[in-house]
């Protein structure tokens, strides 16, 4: 894998030189692996949180839904 330095106005200002058709394919490109990136997480490793939860859920180990969001600063 290539690595270079280049600023964020270098990029922009390449970007700016090429067509719209083709600043089109790169937003598009970014999109796409923005989206794969969401749920990189291996199937496995979800199912066995999913087991875990119902798990502790069927054995009573839950608590007060008023009490799941305390301490989070949501905005």
């Amino acid at each position: 894998m290539l690595t270079l330095q280049i600023t964020k106005d270098q990029v922009f200002t390449l970007i700016d030189q090429l067509s719209l058709n083709e600043q089109q394919e790169i937003l598009q490109y970014l999109v796409e692996k923005t989206r794969e990136n969401l749920d990189d997480t291996p199937d496995d490793v979800v199912i066995e949180g999913i087991r875990q939860g119902l798990k502790e859920a069927m054995s009573g180990q839950t608590i007060p839904l008023s009490q799941m969001w305390e301490g989070i600063d949501v905005e």
